[in-house]
């Protein structure tokens, strides 16, 4: 039994990560769709600026009386603007700390894996059981997450930050922009990985799981910049 204390050891490590990825995954996909309504949001804004903007408020004669009005009104709305790109900024602030959850959470797994590595038997880590993925398939695909959250991360950030008011077309454009981010990436990724590890997690004593239902590969973001 001593020879299977260093895979259970890092079974164990594996069995409290993936729970953790499992609650960051919901915690990324509710502040995605988040993001989705407020770049909505900023894009109508964006738009009525450039409708403001178009228009020779003193070719109105209703509005001649009021030659501060449209200077008012862009006050107004560059201020209704800036309280999204708040809460945006807020948004972007929770996938940071999804990145670094999970990632901290991955490291711990290959902390453990790379203690226990010298007394590790290799075919039991590469071999799968009826039930679930082996335990080198499984430290694989969490590092495909990992690189996952930190890819996609990184390319939002990008987005968020290249927003200025002096663009407006482009502004208009982010809801599209935001959205090909996720259509450029393995979308079911995670989602993918969890159903695979399913028994494995039920299951305490089991050494690893079937490997018949593999997720994206690593491969499947290579496309997506780092």
């Amino acid at each position: 039994m001593a020879q299977d204390q260093p895979l259970l050891a890092v079974q164990v490590a594996l069995r409290k990560c993936f729970p953790v990825v499992e609650e960051q995954q919901a915690l990324w996909q509710s502040t995605l769709q988040g993001c989705s309504s407020l770049l909505s949001s900023l894009s109508s804004l964006a738009e009525q600026l450039q409708a403001a903007q178009n228009l020779r408020f003193e070719d109105v004669p209703a509005l001649r009386p009021f030659p501060e009005l449209q200077e008012r009104l862009r006050r107004k709305q560059l201020e209704a603007g800036d309280i999204v790109l708040d809460k945006l900024a807020e948004r972007l602030a929770t996938l940071l700390k999804v990145r670094d959850t999970v990632s901290s959470h991955v490291e711990r797994v290959f902390q453990t894996y790379e203690q226990h590595s010298a007394a590790l038997d290799v075919d039991a880590v590469l071999q799968p059981s009826v039930v679930s993925p082996s335990v080198a398939d499984m430290l694989e695909w969490l590092q495909d997450i990992d690189r996952h959250y930190r890819r996609s991360y990184l390319k939002r950030k990008y987005l968020l930050s290249s927003i200025h008011w002096g663009d407006l077309a482009s502004i208009q454009a982010l809801p599209n922009a935001w959205d090909q981010i996720s259509e450029d990436e393995c979308q079911t990724l995670v989602s993918d990985i969890l159903v695979s590890v399913s028994f494995f997690l039920e299951e305490p004593g089991s050494c690893a799981v079937s490997g018949d239902l593999g997720p994206c590969s690593g491969a499947a973001l290579s496309a997506v910049s780092k």
